[in-house]
């Protein structure tokens, strides 16, 4: 029901906190934990999402093959995933320190509420930047059990990246929407206005993933993986417009997995070589 690669959107920003936080490679058990939270974190969302959303995936030609409407997964065994996912997740929590273990039902709430905002708000996909902005914060307080130092832009910065990629991707929707009554901004504003307003929103991304280079104090390496990053935004809007979406799910997954993980290694060498 749900594809488990698909973690490496949000999971190489958790790292980078981790990273961030340890001023280099962190003590190998809490990685391992931080990882197994942020996939069962998603675990739980994603699966939450496909229960309370059935109807309408049903309704829906795009999503009408997924396993809940097709009865290829029936609703308790979703139940139990979601569940079971959530109890890994503050397992995990509860692994690494106090203070992670506080934030967790802050953290999953985020989540699992964002499933209910296409309903009544077009702010849905700030709302889902929101609950995924808080994988950099998990990964620097799961190491550090503090705030302290933290780089609030860079949470910032996940959060636009986020809103600009899942206002493209609710295009493909933007009709279905409007005809339920659902929410979002291609439905709201149209397909092109959508359009600009992503651009805008990676535009903040950008400013502020260069501002984290600058606050963490990383060296020429960040920078190199953040001209890459701006290229891949760049791409990515070039590969779809409002009016063909037909190349998105390559612009949707190959461009954002590109961007996550080379901010992510951009990072690690960094901070590597910040001696050197």
């Amino acid at each position: 029901m749900i594809k488990f690669k698909l973690s490496i959107f949000a999971l190489p920003f958790a790292c980078i906190g981790a990273f961030l936080a340890s001023g280099g490679f962190p003590q190998y058990t809490a990685l391992l934990w931080i990882i197994v939270a942020m996939v069962g974190a998603r675990t739980c969302a994603m699966g939450f999402n496909r229960i309370v959303d059935r109807r309408f995936d049903g309704e829906n030609p795009r999503t009408s093959t997924r396993a809940l409407p097709t009865g290829e997964v029936n609703l308790k065994e979703a139940w139990v995933m979601v569940i079971l996912a959530a109890f890994i997740f503050f397992l995990a929590c509860s692994r690494l320190n106090t203070l992670t273990l506080q934030l967790s039902p802050l953290a999953l709430f985020s989540t699992l509420f964002y499933s209910y905002t296409k309903r009544f708000t077009s702010l849905c996909h700030l709302v889902l930047g929101v609950a995924l902005a808080f994988s950099p914060l998990g990964g620097w307080v799961g190491i550090s059990g503090s705030f302290t130092g933290y780089p609030w832009v860079l949470s910032l910065g996940v959060l636009f990246w986020v809103a600009g990629f899942d206002t493209i991707y609710g295009c493909l929707d933007a009709d279905f929407d409007r005809d339920r009554g659902l929410y979002s901004l291609p439905a709201r504003i149209g397909r092109k206005n959508a359009f600009r307003l992503a651009s805008l929103f990676h535009v903040f991304a950008f400013f502020f993933f260069a501002l984290t280079g600058y606050q963490a104090g990383l060296n020429i390496w960040y920078y190199v993986g953040l001209v890459l990053t701006a290229g891949a935004l760049l791409y990515q809007h070039m590969l779809v417009r409002p009016g063909d979406l037909s190349r998105i799910h390559a612009s949707f997954f190959s461009m954002n997995g590109f961007i996550s993980v080379t901010l992510f290694a951009a990072t690690w060498l960094s901070l590597m070589t910040l001696d050197g």
